[in-house]
């Protein structure tokens, strides 16, 4: 029994050492700016896919504002499962663009732009977004050669619109075909705690009018507010300066 203890004693503090030395190591790591900026301030993303079109498009690099809704369980990565709730919470403002983990898939990050808060009704008549039973106002701009956003031919023409929502929040959408699959719906009630999220390219996203793939998303759910881009290329790796600054 003394040989066993004598023998193992000498390995257990080696091991402590071992650990205390790696952590000192990593204390500038942890602290430094640019970790401390990513973890508690802004963390970048990049758009790969067109459901945000024209807003955002693939190639597009943005920076989400993790301190805008509060930090909760997806704030942070590795975070354990039994966090919830947030650290001063704040609700999302119509029209912000937003970065969250759909309830259906929590391995995923999806950007999206939100359009109904709790306790608001949301409905799509022929492409137009209603909210509370009131046309969302939308005024009809220059149709332009878009058609890749709406798979369709590279210089087909689509439509857009600039939306206005209540608050003042005003941005262009897509809209890919007439009496597309989701441009009549349902009314959704959106519940206590979520939020309803839309894609700027109404024809092309898959986003809140989809229950079994998305359906509402719960606050808890949001990891930041997209402020930025900061950077984009475009599909030969080229540099695309004029997409670089804020979003509406």
């Amino acid at each position: 029994m003394t040989t066993l203890e004598s023998t193992n004693r000498p390995r257990a503090r080696s091991s402590e050492w071992k650990a205390i030395v790696i952590l000192i190591l990593l204390v500038p790591v942890l602290w430094s700016p640019p970790f401390l900026l990513r973890i508690f301030l802004y963390q970048p993303f990049n758009i790969p896919s067109g459901s945000m079109t024209p807003t955002l498009v693939v190639g597009d690099y943005v920076f989400a504002a993790k301190y805008a809704y509060g930090y909760g369980r997806y704030s942070f990565p590795f975070a354990p499962s039994w966090i919830s709730g947030r650290f001063r919470a704040a609700d999302p403002a119509y029209g912000d663009i937003v970065v969250f983990r759909s309830p259906k898939d929590t391995s995923v990050d999806y950007v999206k732009r939100v359009v109904g808060l709790p306790g608001d009704r949301i409905q799509m008549r022929q492409g137009q977004l209603f909210l509370n039973d009131q046309p969302v106002t939308r005024v009809a701009l220059k149709d332009v050669s878009a058609g890749a956003a709406c798979g369709g031919e590279v210089g087909a023409k689509v439509k857009r619109w600039r939306e206005t929502m209540p608050n003042g929040a005003s941005y262009v959408t897509y809209d890919c075909v007439d009496n597309g699959f989701v441009d009549n719906t349902e009314v959704y009630a959106v519940p206590p705690g979520h939020f309803f999220a839309l894609g700027d390219n109404r024809d092309n996203s898959t986003d809140s009018r989809f229950k079994s793939a998305m359906g509402f998303i719960p606050m808890d759910n949001l990891v930041g507010k997209v402020t930025r881009i900061f950077w984009s290329l475009d599909s030969r790796g080229e540099l695309r300066p004029e997409r670089m600054g804020k979003v509406g």
